[in-house]
Parts: C-alpha cells; sequence; structure tokens
C-alpha cells in the first residue's frame, strides 16, 4: 500500500527500495555488531522496539557508549510518560509517582504491574532498565536522573490543570520535550563526540524540543480531543470557538483552520533555532539522531497547515516521503534544502484572509533567508532522473512492486546475483 502511494514519486520509491534492503545508512543499527550479551541490556534494546516507533533505529545507530546511554534515557522517560498517560491510575497515585519517579532508577527490582497503557511493558520491566542505568558512567547517570526528575515534577504540575496561556503551553512543551532536548544535548557532550557549547545551550535544546512536541500537538487533535485530553492552549482556541471540540464540527471548520493556522504560526519561531542548534554538531551520528525527527516534524507541519483534514483524521506524511527524508537528512546543506521546501509550501498556501497571515509569512520568510545559501541538490531542484537511467529505474520499479506483493524469492535471487 505505500509503494501504491508513493508511485508517482519516483525518488520516494528508490528510497522505500533503499529501506526494505537495509541500505539507510542514517538509521542502521549498530548495536547488531556489539550485540549485548547481558541479559539485561538484551532487555533493554527488546523495550526499545516495542516501545519506540520512531526512534529505535536511530537510536541504535548512535556512536559508542552514547547508544547505550540514550536507550536507557528513552526507556525512562518512556516509563515516566506511561505512567503520566495511563488514565486508570487514580490522581492520589499518579502525583506522587510521578514526582519521586526519578528515585526509582535506584531501587534495584522496582517495577509496576497495573499499568494499563500499551506501553506498560516498560515499567514491568523497569528492573533492566535500572541494572542498566547502574552499569552506566556517572556523567550519564546525572544527566538522566536530573532531567526524570524535573520532568516528573512539571507532570505532576499539569496533572490537575488544562493548558491556558500559550505561556503554559510552552511550558508544558519544556517538561515533556524540552528537557528530553537539553538531556540529549548533555548526553552528547558527556560522550566527548559534541563540544560543551551544544549542552551548555540549553535554550537551543529547548527550542528543538518544543518544535517537536508541539507538532505533535497540532497533529493529535482528534485523538487527543476523543480521549478527553486538551493540549491546545487555550489563549488561542478561545478566540475560535467555545470548546476545542467544536472544531470537529463541519460548521466550525473555517475557525478551526484558523485557530490550526495560529498554532502552526508559533512553532514555526522555532525553525531558526533547530537550524543553528543542527549546525553545531559535528559527529554523523549524532548529526542523523537528531536531524531525521526534525525534518519529519517539519515536513508533518506543512501538511498541517491549513489542512481540514486535522479535524477528521490523523494527518501523516507518506511512509516513502518519511524514508527518503531519512535518506537526505545527513548534511546541513541538505537540512537547509529540506527547511526551504517546506517554509516554501506553508508561504504558498497562506491564506489572505487568515488572521495569522502576516506573521506566517514573516516567519517562513526568516526561514528562507537563513537557508538561501543552501545547495538544494538533495531536493526537487532540478531533475533526479536522466533518461539514460529511465530502463533501470523500471527494472528497480518492477522488482519492487514483486517484493511489496510478497515475492520474497525475487529479493534472494536479486542479492544472489550480485
Amino acid at each position: 500500500m505505500e509503494f501504491l502511494r508513493s508511485i508517482s514519486h519516483p525518488e520516494e520509491v528508490c528510497a522505500l527500495l533503499q529501506y526494505k534492503f537495509g541500505k539507510i545508512g542514517s538509521i542502521t543499527p549498530k548495536v547488531n555488531d556489539e550485540q549485548p550479551c547481558r541479559l539485561t541490556a538484551r532487555m533493554c534494546y527488546h523495550l526499545l522496539s516495542k516501545t519506540s516507533r520512531s526512534f529505535s533505529a536511530v537510536i541504535q545507530a548512535l556512536d559508542g557508549e552514547l547508544r547505550h546511554a540514550v536507550c536507557i534515557f528513552y526507556l525512562t522517560l518512556r516509563a515516566l510518560d506511561t505512567v503520566e498517560d495511563d488514565m486508570t491510575i487514580p490522581i492520589d497515585v499518579k502525583m506522587p509517582m510521578l514526582t519521586n519517579f526519578y528515585q526509582h532508577l535506584h531501587e534495584p527490582g522496582w517495577k509496576y504491574t497495573d499499568s494499563s497503557e500499551k506501553d506498560s511493558i516498560v515499567l514491568e520491566q523497569f528492573p533492566s532498565v535500572v541494572e542498566e542505568f547502574g552499569r552506566l558512567d556517572v556523567l550519564y547517570q546525572e544527566v538522566i536522573t536530573y532531567v526524570c526528575k524535573e520532568m516528573g515534577q512539571g507532570m505532576a504540575g499539569f496533572l490537575q490543570c488544562k493548558v491556558g496561556t500559550i505561556k503554559e503551553w510552552d511550558e508544558y512543551c519544556h517538561f515533556v520535550a524540552g528537557l528530553v532536548g537539553i538531556g540529549l544535548s548533555r548526553l552528547f557532550t558527556a560522550s566527548s563526540l559534541e563540544t560543551r557549547v551544544v549542552g551548555e545551550d540549553t535554550a537551543l535544546a529547548n527550542s528543538l524540543g518544543l518544535f517537536l512536541q508541539k507538532t505533535n500537538i497540532i497533529r493529535d487533535y482528534l485523538e487527543d480531543t476523543d480521549d478527553g485530553r486538551e493540549f491546545w492552549p487555550r489563549e488561542i482556541w478561545s478566540k475560535y470557538a467555545g470548546a476545542l471540540s467544536e472544531f470537529k464540527r463541519a460548521d466550525k471548520r473555517e475557525k478551526g483552520l484558523e485557530c490550526l493556522n495560529e498554532l502552526v504560526t508559533n512553532a514555526l519561531r522555532h525553525v531558526p533555532d533547530v537550524l543553528v542548534y543542527l549546525s553545531r554538531l559535528r559527529n554523523q551520528s549524532i548529526f542523523n539522531f537528531c536531524a531525521i525527527p526534525q525534518v519529519m516534524a517539519m515536513a508533518t507541519l506543512e501538511r498541517c497547515y491549513s489542512n481540514p483534514a486535522v479535524f477528521t483524521r490523523v494527518v501523516k506524511i507518506r511512509k516513502g516521503e518519511a524514508v527518503r527524508l531519512m535518506v537526505d537528512a545527513t548534511s546541513m546543506d541538505a537540512i537547509n534544502a529540506i527547511f526551504d521546501k517546506f517554509a516554501r509550501l506553508i508561504d504558498l498556501r497562506v491564506p489572505i484572509r487568515d488572521p495569522s497571515a502576516a506573521e506566517t509569512r514573516v516567519l517562513c520568510g526568516a526561514v528562507l533567508q537563513r537557508t538561501s545559501r543552501a545547495q538544494a541538490t538533495h531536493l526537487d531542484s532540478h531533475p533526479r532522473f536522466l533518461p539514460v537511467y529511465t530502463s533501470f529505474f523500471l527494472v528497480i520499479l518492477a522488482l519492487g512492486w514483486a517484493y511489496w506483493m510478497g515475492a520474497q524469492n525475487v529479493y534472494h535471487k536479486l542479492t544472489d546475483s550480485f
């Protein structure tokens, strides 16, 4: 199905084939080359693959000991997030669990088996996380403990109140995502793979997390409102409706789009910080790890902008497009080109009478000014498939179609012939 969705985009078809044949270096797991021998370590990577939809591969592609530190960091925060999301845990139980969760990192054997959330396996197998946490260098332990403590206390603070002002929106996004950016940046510096400024510039690292989180919140409108959660800030949506859920109604669609566009515009403010942050990274595996989620977010934000489908379904980019971004997002020139492309697409679709139109254009212009010197050789700025390669592409296309239809023997015959 994903192959068919990308059939009119040849570059995506090639990217999908690369992905299927394991030829994308930016997300090729390195852990297989250094398979952990400890049962607890193997369990952690099993938990990583079970609970991470998008980060598992890029985490396992990180260099050296940083890979394991980030794996444990991710699982710790995944466990904490699972507690926050579990609506079956009573408030009087959940509040102290969130506030004191960081202490469990130092309690061998601690686990929680009463969660009904989809990622409850992390809480049930948390003793393995605790065991591997204790084996990390003390610098990594300090960073993970700090972020877990701050995040848990921040989550607890928002447990019984909805996001009201834009300032509170930024604050909530800081606790659930900005702290992740700060923690990761400090882990990068602690590994000596990146310079001190990466870990010390918390403003940029925070902005990196806010961009991802705001994009997710914007995209997940329908899922969150259906579940009774409200993460769109009241200060914005109350200008367009009496209740956030009203945007699901057809007669509120125009106002819903105006609200949506104001939120997208707010998220665009973080893009210049994202570009500066990425430009400072020197290690290729860290660059890939940070860049891939950011370009995915930019593509998703563009897809959501002025799109009424946000109120009726979950808006997603095509899998082929996602894989294409993974393939491309390996250099700063490519990142500039990608952000340039999606900023232009948003700018072209700004409704004339949209209340946020002027600010949206200003922010898109700021992004385009920053990316104007990009060598846009990684996108659609020139033909990728010259006539001499047409026949070759058609052969690859046919083989890809057969593979996706379940003809696994085609793949084996192809690889045997090399």
